[in-house]
């Protein structure tokens, strides 16, 4: 018998038409005959030369000691990878020929190889340069390429400019590498001039007016025939200095935009060339030319997660720099602005009317920043931190460039289990010992503790969190609620939004007094697992909040919201979320569950069902499944509904016609509790719109239910059958 509403439970519902809301590793893979690796273990490749760089083939595993955190390691595997230079007719060794059959020999003996191991990949990364750069990069490409076949040396070309450039995809067909080369080569970069030299100036007139104003006060306190002229001459030249300074202020912040906007630019290349190539065996070169790589503050992080994605994927990055021999010293540029900001420091202190709004802090800053703007500094540390070299101060650059090809060619292969089996994503430093000496040994520097998470880079910021959801440990320093929500629309079937909160409350806030500023500096991140429980999807942002002293107290009592959307094929899905304060190491970590159900355009569909948690009035014209007319829904991640508060509960779902069918199909709503159904009722939908989507919100009654968890389903049939969607919902007093 059919159930329907009491009078008391009477559904009040809302037809409207209209909404869609908004939007993101590798596993270093390393498999040889010779040696299994293991999950648990770390690979590390090493270079070893004697004190003339010549490659030193005869160590045995005795004569090395591998160190993690101070800790000495047991190896598990020790080899060596060799590939000689041989002819291809008589597979005879000949030493210098390009021609090149690819051998590996473990352990110093000639046996088999695995072709796994005897392929290498090289990129050549081209930052923006200018024209002279330009050929002396290209010259220098084409001098390490040669004239002869490299079958196994796998070669591609790319440009980083404002924007990634694959000018030649990793490719053994040598004309096709120097085409790419050349296009490289031809590529004009984005102009950028920097002010600094601009900014000096000024920093120095200002200086010459302030000393000016410093005399006239002077003499106009002294009194005299002269005090009046003195005194407006004092006036004027402040009003000169004031409009100084607002220049210079504007020169400055905008260097330091335009240098963010390129450190990023560049970063994100240098990490997508990297991850790409994470999953293939063997050792991996980037050779990245560039005129210099700044680093300003915002940009570090990003800096970090290169190096960081270069030591799990085993890619070496050698660096040049491609500006050549330079006339003067890359330090002078910083020193030079470093004194400037010191004597009008000095001449603030000692002023009668200092400048206000200049504080110490702020100038400390500015030298932070210019310290970090040496050139070559960023192309050093990249290369130290990954296994490579800096290449620099000469303008040829192909002599030295050989060495990338000797690093590729002989190296040993070792793994080890760490003794620290607690994967909390901190840095561990690994060291190299040799108990041979005269011996030079070159590797990368250690890496972040983090289970393998996919196919996506690990963003320097995510270690803790990731540590985190991939360990077993439990965390609720705070509330927060997520949840996936399936909008399976016929040119995105899959899309899936992902919504996560947290009070922002929740999250440590460094109030400066002197600044009268607040700052915070927390992550959300969140994986996706299919039903193997491998991660198909990592999503994560950064929050680095923020704001003045006045508004902290708002901002405590607001909320975060992380939305992000991606498409996922049929199927059952797990999400891991996380909220993790960086400042507290305090966290939260959620699990919850999505089904994508299979595509089929010939029957009717639903979305995902929403309890609605408020709705916001708009005039933008936005594309979101959850835009219902003027009004934008956000969704109840969770929270549970208090009848004390509010005496009904609004409830939100997408239906999408069958193709080709223009019968709405009939659609029904139960509530149920602990299975046994006490509500059904029949909803009256809109018109479809051209696509055959229906958007539905109602709001139903909730005094008469009595405190408990209920199953809200809706189902809709047509004459191919029925499909439900339902979401639980827990009424309190």
């Amino acid at each position: 018998m059919r159930k329907y509403w009491p009078a008391a439970l009477m559904i009040a519902f809302t037809c409207v038409a209209g909404i869609a809301l908004a939007a993101q590793e590798p596993k270093p893979a390393r498999q040889d005959e010779k040696i299994s690796i293991r999950t648990a273990e770390v690979v590390l490749d090493a270079i070893v030369k004697d004190k003339k760089g010549r490659p030193v083939r005869d160590l045995n595993v005795n004569e090395i000691q591998i160190f993690e955190d101070g800790v000495r390691q047991k190896i598990e595997s020790f080899q060596l990878v060799t590939r000689k230079l041989v002819d291809k007719e008589t597979e005879t060794e000949k030493t210098g020929n390009k021609n090149q059959v690819v051998l590996a020999t473990p352990g110093g003996d000639d046996g088999g190889s695995d072709d796994v191991m005897n392929v290498s990949a090289i990129a050549l990364v081209f930052d923006r340069l200018s024209g002279d750069a330009r050929k002396r990069a290209r010259d220098a490409a084409m001098n390490y390429l040669g004239e002869e076949t490299r079958p196994n040396d796998y070669i591609g070309v790319f440009n980083i400019d404002l924007s990634m450039r694959v000018q030649q995809n990793f490719t053994t067909k040598l004309e096709l590498i120097k085409q790419g080369i050349e296009k490289a080569a031809a590529s004009a970069s984005s102009s950028f001039t920097s002010n600094t030299e601009q900014t000096r100036a000024l920093a120095a007139r200002s200086e010459e007016l302030q000393v000016n104003i410093n005399q006239n006060l002077s003499a106009a306190s002294a009194g005299g025939p002269a005090a009046g002229a003195a005194g407006a001459a004092a006036a004027a030249s402040d009003v000169d200095q004031k409009f100084v300074e607002m220049q210079r202020r504007m020169l400055e912040t905008f260097e330091i935009l335009e240098r963010d906007q390129q450190g990023y630019a560049t970063t994100n290349g240098l990490l997508s060339v990297v991850n790409s190539m994470a999953r293939l065996p063997g050792r991996k070169a980037v050779i990245f030319f560039s005129e210099g790589l700044a680093l300003p503050p915002n940009v570090v992080a990003h800096f970090r997660s290169v190096i960081n994605q270069a030591n799990r994927a085993n890619v070496s990055i050698y660096t040049v720099d491609a500006a050549g021999l330079r006339t003067i010293s890359t330090l002078q540029e910083s020193r030079d602005e470093i004194n400037a900001l010191g004597r009008k420091r000095i001449e603030e202190a000692f002023s009668s009317t200092p400048i206000l709004g200049t504080a110490m802090t702020q100038r400390l800053e500015r030298n932070e920043d210019l310290i970090r703007l040496n050139p070559q500094g960023g192309l050093t540390q990249l290369a130290l931190e990954t296994g490579g070299t800096f290449i620099g101060d000469t303008n040829d650059i192909g002599p030295r460039l050989r060495q990338v090809d000797e690093d590729l060619h002989s190296y040993y292969l070792l793994t080890y289990i760490p003794e620290n089996q607690d994967y909390d994503g901190k840095f561990r430093e690994i060291s190299l010992k040799l108990n041979r000496s005269g011996l030079d040994v070159q590797a990368r520097k250690g890496y972040y503790a983090v289970n393998a998470t996919g196919n996506s880079p690990v963003l320097y910021y995510e270690t803790p969190a990731l540590a985190l959801l991939t360990s077993n440990k439990p965390a609720n320093a705070f509330p927060l609620k997520a949840a996936g929500i399936n909008f399976p629309e016929a040119e995105r079937p899959g899309r899936m939004i992902l919504e996560i909160q947290a009070p922002a409350g929740s999250f440590t806030f460094f109030d400066d007094k002197d600044k009268k500023s607040f700052s915070t500096n927390f992550i959300f991140l969140a994986l996706v697992r299919d039903s193997s429980k491998q991660v198909v999807t990592k999503f994560s942002q950064q929050y680095i909040l923020t704001g003045t002293s006045d508004q902290l107290n708002n901002t405590k009592n607001g909320a975060i919201l992380f939305y992000r959307e991606t498409d996922l094929p049929p199927g059952r899905y797990e999400i891991e979320s996380v909220a993790y304060d960086l400042p507290s190491e305090r966290a939260s970590r959620r699990s919850s569950f999505i089904d994508i159900p299979a595509y089929d355009s010939s029957r009717v569909r639903l979305s995902s069902v929403s309890i609605i948690h408020r709705a916001e009035q708009i005039k933008e014209q936005i594309e979101s499944p959850f835009k219902i007319g003027d009004l934008l829904i956000y969704p109840n991640l969770g929270e549970p509904i208090k009848k004390s508060e509010t005496a009904k509960v609004g409830f939100y779902f997408v239906l999408y016609r069958a193709a080709n069918n223009n019968v709405t199909p009939r659609v029904s709503l139960e509530i149920l509790q602990k299975d046994k159904q006490i509500v059904q009722a029949f909803l009256k939908l809109a018109e479809a719109d051209a696509s055959g989507r229906i958007p539905y919100a109602g709001a139903l009654p909730i005094n008469s239910l009595a405190p408990d968890t209920y199953e809200l389903r809706i189902s809709a049939a047509d004459a191919k059958g029925t499909i439900n969607r339902s979401i639980f919902f827990t009424v309190v007093p």
